[in-house]
């Protein structure tokens, strides 16, 4: 039976020395590029628990890339070797996309409600004060759902409470993309 991304990312963490694994956490920390891990998701948690955080955090298909980066950046090339480029296929996950992924098209089309979105975004903290303004000075209800997948709407998590506010604000939308598209 095939592994799944996350199970092949968690045995390459598994068999990192504990100096590799520890320059692992250091360099995914270290991170530029959104969305940014918070240290408390890191610092003195297993090799497991880093593992659904970077699955939670990237979804498993970034969560396989950062993890072929970093390995790269800290000299673990064998590791990444082994772990496979990010067109590898593994069963599930590829194959599985996040409604707010899935239907990114008729979201960005058709969303309309999106100023309470945009505020409910703010109070649960998946975007900041700065983007919360950026966002909401653009013309277009489209411009603003763009403007939210190319951002925030990269992280799990992030998609889960964008989900949630969409079955809130726009709940005959995404009654009719599921039923329709599914």
């Amino acid at each position: 039976m095939a592994k799944t991304i996350k199970s092949a990312v968690s045995d390459t963490l598994d068999d990192l020395t504990k100096v590799d694994f520890e320059k692992f956490c250091h360099q995914l920390l270290d991170r530029r590029e959104p969305p940014r891990v918070r240290r408390n998701r890191v610092e003195e948690k297993s090799r497991l628990q880093v593992t659904d955080a970077l699955v939670s955090i990237f979804t498993e298909e970034g969560a396989l890339r950062v993890t072929l980066e970093i390995l790269k950046q800290i000299g673990c090339s064998e590791e990444a070797k082994e772990l496979g480029p990010p067109t590898m296929c593994f069963s599930s996950g590829l194959n599985h996309k996040h409604f707010v992924d899935k239907h990114r098209v008729e979201l960005t089309k058709r969303v309309s409600n999106i100023a309470p979105i945009l505020d409910e975004l703010l109070d649960n903290e998946v975007i900041d004060q700065e983007t919360y303004t950026r966002i909401r000075a653009l013309s277009t209800t489209q411009d603003k759902m763009r403007e939210l997948y190319i951002g925030p709407l990269q992280a799990a998590a992030c998609k889960k409470i964008f989900y949630d506010i969409l079955l809130k604000n726009e709940k005959f939308l995404v009654k009719e993309l599921r039923e329709c598209f599914n």
